[in-house]
């Protein structure tokens, strides 16, 4: 007969073993499913992060349309104190420079709607990033208690793993469904 190890014949499996191979199996699966909620929660973070960025480039735009709408309504409003030569071609300068005004004004009103329907967008995908990362921590947890089942030998701590770990995945389905 060859040395080497001997293994367990059939059903006879040692004590020792009994979880190991069942426990592993669920280590494994909470590791992929550790990996899906990260990647949700990183790609969701940088769609908050580029979200932000359009904000802050339409409340820029918006502002200024605010300074050109200031600078218009101020040279319409220096015509018409003036006591020019030309009246007509004074008072047709300040009717251009007044709808100028208006112009902007409408302008501005559009620009910081899409700034704040930007900003309700970063919103919404920051409460989702925050369940995803959520998820990710409950089902790194459960797979760390799943672990100790393989040092203790208990069956309760792969149980109350997978409890955990579950608890992890529903938490990251809840941000998949957030509108």
């Amino acid at each position: 007969m060859e040395d080497g190890v001997e293994l367990p014949e059939g059903r006879e499996i040692h004590e020792e073993y009994r979880y190991t191979l069942p426990v592993s199996l669920t280590i494994s699966i909470l590791a992929v499913l550790v990996a899906g909620a990260a990647l949700l929660s990183h790609r969701a973070h940088t769609d908050e992060l580029l979200r932000q960025s359009q904000a802050s480039d339409q409340w820029a735009y918006y502002q200024a349309k605010n300074i050109r709408l200031h600078e218009m309504q101020g040279i319409a409003d220096v015509l018409g104190a003036l006591a020019p030569q030309d009246k007509e071609k004074t008072a047709a300068v300040r009717e251009k420079y007044m709808k100028e005004v208006e112009r902007y004004e409408s302008d501005k009103d559009d620009i910081g709607d899409k700034a704040k329907e930007l900003e309700k967008e970063r919103d919404l995908i920051s409460r989702r990033a925050d369940r995803f990362d959520g998820g990710e921590a409950l089902l790194e947890v459960g797979l760390v208690i799943c672990s100790i089942t393989l040092l203790t030998k208990r069956r309760a701590f792969w149980l109350a793993g997978m409890f955990v770990g579950a608890l992890g995945v529903a938490m990251a389905l809840t941000g998949l469904f957030l509108h």
